[in-house]
């Protein structure tokens, strides 16, 4: 017999069915609540309602465990390239080499984006910020691809999701250059996908183009890092925008928009900041770390800790050593990234900290291997979108497949009562 909750409310009781995950994950399946007792959750923020089932990505902020279809993080940071990552979140199983060589041709075959849309590109200020200046792009795209996508389709499902993987790195890359006063370039198909990326973003007129490996392999593991991370504020806002039936590139740009948020995306821009506020100060870490123990300052140490992550964020291990190895690589010299290294080392030998669990995470790490490889604070939640794209596709693709309805969260209403209507001179 399958077990049910029972509430008791108002001298009834009313059973709910249990729904149980393959990680032996426990919710309560209210659905006929409202319909049965006439009373709705109250759950500010979502913080403990599953708005969905999904086979896609397994969380454990407790144990500090993160897995893609099953796939430990710590594997495939180490063992795959993001392309492979990428088919794995969305079409559920790491690929074979012919489906591998296949998928990389269709996505360069789709990389070329419309001349027309440098005209739209144009009309923004240098001082437009990147991440709205993307979101605008990718919800252009839909005026240069204007078919809807029939998701009963593979074959058009599949042609969509090739579109917006193809053209989105070039839609960064031409925000950055933008920015940076430098001419809108194309890709070039004898690259793979991030080194692609990283010479659409960086070649400069009449200079040859050459990557470090370290450099390459380092952003490789940043956007496997970021490709996804269960129900978050982006992934939920594409899931809801999806579920009225808006397109895949609309669902995407309004991801964008919700990723752009300081409490969200923003929050490796955010570390940078901080560093150079410490910076400005005098750059005396210990000082700020006495401050960010005072409960009555202001001051907030941020890139530490993690609100999901109750013990360690396993990608903060993982690209520690990229980051570690690029700073190397690279030999940086930067006051700024000092100061980072500087309240590393304090965090993980202070008590205060280590008792707390506050660990640098993947935030603190991806602000600093970004402005080692150069790229402007601005430009950060860019690329945290760039790693995240596979994530957005993966969840919306599995909420349509699953003809899931279309998000209506309810309210507890604390408005005025009814009122009578006073004609305006007698306001």
């Amino acid at each position: 017999m399958s077990k049910v909750a029972t509430l008791e409310f108002d001298g009834k009781k009313y059973e709910f069915p249990i729904t149980v995950g393959s990680e032996d994950e426990i919710g309560i399946d209210i659905k006929k609540l409202r319909a049965e007792a006439g009373l709705i959750t109250l759950d500010p923020g979502f913080k403990n309602t599953g708005s969905c089932e999904s086979a896609i990505t397994f969380l454990d902020g407790e144990k500090g465990i993160l897995r893609y279809r099953g796939y430990a993080i710590e594997d495939l940071a180490e063992k795959a390239d993001f392309l492979e990552v990428v088919y794995l979140l969305i079409f559920g199983e790491l690929p074979n080499k012919q489906q591998l060589d296949k998928f990389t041709a269709d996505i360069k075959e789709e990389s070329h984006v419309d001349e027309e849309m440098k005209k739209i590109l144009d009309g923004f200020p240098k001082s437009a910020h990147p991440m709205g200046v993307l979101s605008s792009l990718t919800s252009a795209l839909i005026a240069f691809n204007p078919s809807s996508v029939d998701v009963s389709s593979e074959e058009d499902m599949y042609n969509a999701i090739v579109k917006i993987i193809g053209k989105f790195p070039v839609l960064a890359a031409w925000t950055m250059r933008k920015k940076n006063s430098l001419p809108l370039n194309h890709g070039d198909d004898t690259l793979g996908y991030v080194e692609n990326l990283h010479k659409m973003m960086f070649e400069k007129p009449g200079k040859s183009y050459k990557a470090d490996k370290a450099v390459i392999d380092a952003l490789d593991k940043l956007l496997i890092l970021h490709a996804d991370h269960e129900q978050n504020c982006s992934t939920s806002t594409v899931r809801m925008v999806g579920s009225s039936h808006a397109g895949l590139f609309a669902s995407i740009s309004a991801g964008i928009s919700a990723l752009w948020g300081p409490l969200h995306g923003g929050a490796n821009q955010a570390v940078i900041e901080m560093l150079e506020g410490i910076k400005k100060d005098g750059g005396d870490t210990h000082k700020f770390m006495q401050k960010a123990k005072d409960k009555d300052d202001p001051f907030r140490l941020m890139g530490f800790g993690h609100r999901v992550y109750k013990n360690f964020d396993p990608r903060a291990k993982i690209i520690k050593k990229s980051a570690d190895e690029v700073l190397g690589q690279l030999g940086v010299e930067d006051p700024v990234l000092d100061i980072a290294k500087g309240l590393e080392k304090e965090a993980l030998e202070d008590d205060y900290f280590v008792k707390r669990k506050l660990y640098p995470n993947v935030d603190f790490y991806s602000g600093i291997i970004y402005r080692a490889l150069g790229i402007p604070v601005e430009m950060f939640t860019v690329m945290f979108a760039l790693g995240r794209l596979p994530g957005w596709i993966a969840q919306w693709r599995e909420m349509r497949l699953r003809k899931e309805p279309i998000g209506r969260p309810r309210q507890i209403y604390t408005g005025e009562n009814h009122r009578d209507f006073k004609p305006l001179g007698s306001r």
